[in-house]
């Protein structure tokens, strides 16, 4: 796919999380685009994962996100710099800080955070603690004197198949809290990284950019899991909201892991946030680079089905 830019090819791209899933990805589409890519990675790192890009043609550069001296020789040239770190209060708020400290120096014009989600600016503080440390990052970023851009997509498709129990193909059920028709917004992991990708390489970009490759309600992810399966599914409700709230408050006295990034109270938060409908992004930006495709829920659940033939 090609990219629509106001950035000229070869431009400079620093991008921090590069060897995770989503980084990588990211860092795949820009290289593709023409784009040079100088991957952040931990001093001593190895692997596949960076072998593979320095296959792709990326550049890997060690550097700790507390060593804004390096940091900034690092970030020197580039056009953007790009976070696609995850973590707690150390790496989305103090090592971003970091990172932004030294874009700040080397005289970089913009840049991207890791705040792939929801809309986490409508949500009141203390509902999602994950969501409250980009909140607290966001502060910084909006008093220092570089373009920044958040991406926000709503919730990873990929997830549907996987660890946000919505869709349970082997019991046939959509799972839901209060209402069935509350709109959803689903982006692939894929497609998030080509738009962010695309927007590392525009230089208008808006502080918020916001994308849903599909929006679902559970009454629109029962037809597309039935389309996708050939089979009929049913819708279960499993309590109000407030009954979720409670299940979130025993859940994180009993299994606190204050240490784990995603705990299961923080999935049962960010499923609470979604059904509320307060994070709902609008307006879509879908159509900034009209050469993307979106893929559906539809698509990702039919992939799924393909590689497990028990259901």
């Amino acid at each position: 796919m090609a990219l629509n830019s106001t950035t000229p090819d070869g431009a400079i791209i620093v991008l921090a999380g590069a060897t995770g899933d989503l980084g990588s990805r990211i860092a795949g589409t820009l290289l593709k685009s023409g784009a040079q890519v100088r991957a952040l990675v931990r001093p001593g790192s190895t692997g596949a994962k960076i072998v593979a890009l320095q296959a792709q043609g990326a550049t890997i550069i060690e550097a700790s996100l507390q060593q804004r001296r390096y940091l900034g020789k690092a970030c020197a040239g580039a056009a953007c710099v790009v976070s696609a770190l995850s973590g707690l209060q150390d790496v989305m708020v103090e090592a971003q800080t970091s990172l932004l400290r030294a874009a700040v120096a080397a005289g970089v014009p913009r840049f991207i955070p890791s705040d792939f989600a929801i809309d986490f600016t409508k949500l009141p503080a203390g509902t999602n603690r994950n969501l409250d440390l980009r909140r607290q990052f966001s502060e910084h970023l909006d008093k220092a004197p570089i373009a920044a851009t958040s991406v926000l997509n709503g919730m990873f498709t990929d997830l549907l198949t996987g660890q946000a129990p919505l869709v349970l193909l082997g019991l046939k059920r959509i799972v839901y809290w209060e209402d069935a028709d509350q709109p959803l917004d689903f982006t692939t992991i894929n497609d998030t990284a080509a738009f962010t990708a695309a927007a590392a390489l525009d230089s208008s970009t808006p502080r918020y950019l916001r994308i849903a490759g599909d929006v679902r309600s559970a009454r629109g992810l029962q037809e597309a899991a039935s389309e996708a399966t050939g089979k009929r599914f049913r819708l279960f409700r499993a309590g109000s909201l407030s009954r979720l709230d409670t299940i979130i408050k025993v859940t994180r006295t009993v299994f606190p892991q204050p240490e784990a990034v995603f705990p299961p109270w923080q999935g049962m938060q960010y499923l609470r946030n979604m059904f509320s409908g307060a994070p709902k992004l609008q307006p879509l930006d879908n159509n900034r680079y009209p050469d993307m495709p979106w893929t559906k829920v539809r698509d990702v659940l039919a992939q799924r089905v393909k590689g497990d033939q028990r259901i």
